[in-house]
């Protein structure tokens, strides 16, 4: 229970001095009207989804990191700058950047080398596809729902202008109080109950063998299936060279793949995504996305498994 402990607070402190950082500067940016300057790089996108101009500034700065862009989302609708449709379809778009840094980062420099360019590179654009859909499941959604939500204006106000950047930081800080010190408490709380839940092995009993069976995966591949649901870099190593070795066929590795994904990804989304989007957004704003979020990774996946099968 004690290392439990030590592990929620370690990981609460570095996750959460991110927060922090943002919160202050979104605020200070909000105060000093900054966010217009931003938010031409992606206003195609917002235009399009009848978001405000905010949340082309958080999908700018999702580019680097989710986290990051989540904790501004936060803090805007904290302000009033968002409402909680506004905030939700933000927090939805911010998560696509991933895939398009990860295209680079993980697909091409670790995932086509490994498994080949035929099954890896279909890999990554399943990956690929997913951050498109929930895109345009974003669009969709905007256009439908957004058309009489009232946006406001983020242009500067003359006495905003006129602010320093230490009156704007003392009023960033005044106002972030609360909303960090929520934030904080439910992260550490949902990062406590991820852990206790692991390390009592609910999370990890699961047996794939008898979906594997159902869907005709070579009994040779159940254990870097198994694997991959833990650790998908160490499934992956092991099944490049079953592909390699012509011990498991293209079509084959990538129904593994897809199969894998689909139960790796609520796994991770109970230890990583749930956390911090309940302990940002809130309970109910939080555990929609999350749904939602990782509800379309698991249906893409899912039907191109079922298009795999067709194709067998």
């Amino acid at each position: 229970m004690i290392d439990i402990l030590w592990q929620t607070l370690d990981g609460t402190v570095y996750t959460m001095g991110t927060v922090f950082l943002m919160l202050f500067i979104t605020g200070i940016m909000n105060e000093m009207g900054l966010f217009q300057r931003f938010s031409y790089l992606a206003s195609p996108l917002v235009s399009l989804s009848r978001l405000p101009a905010a949340a082309a500034s958080t999908f700018v700065v999702g580019l680097g990191s989710a986290l990051a862009a989540n904790a501004m989302t936060a803090r805007l609708r904290h302000d009033g700058q968002l409402s909680d449709r506004q905030a939700f379809l933000s927090a939805l778009m911010n998560s696509v950047p991933v895939y398009f840094r990860e295209l680079f980062t993980y697909q091409l420099a670790f995932v086509v080398p490994v498994l080949g360019l035929y099954v890896g590179g279909a890999y990554a654009v399943v990956s690929l596809s997913t951050g498109l859909i929930k895109l345009l499941i974003v669009i969709i959604l905007g256009r439908a729902y957004l058309a009489g939500e009232v946006i406001s204006s983020l242009e500067p106000s003359p006495i905003a202008k006129e602010k320093s950047i230490i009156d704007a930081g003392r009023k960033s800080l005044s106002g972030q109080k609360k909303l960090f010190l929520r934030i904080a408490s439910l992260y550490f709380i949902m990062t406590f109950l991820v852990l206790y839940l692991s390390d009592a092995g609910l999370l990890q009993s699961l047996n794939v063998a008898p979906l594997a069976s159902i869907f005709r995966i070579p009994a040779e591949t159940v254990i870097p299936l198994t694997i991959y649901v833990a650790s998908p870099k160490a499934g992956i190593v092991l099944l490049g060279p079953l592909i390699q070795n012509g011990g498991i066929s293209e079509l084959k590795a990538l129904m593994v793949l897809m199969l894998g994904s689909m139960f790796m990804l609520p796994v991770f989304t109970i230890r990583s995504t749930l956390p911090n989007y309940t302990s940002i957004f809130g309970v109910r704003l939080g555990v929609s996305l999350t749904a939602v979020s990782a509800g379309i990774s698991i249906m893409v996946r899912l039907l191109v498994l079922l298009l795999l099968l067709f194709a067998t």
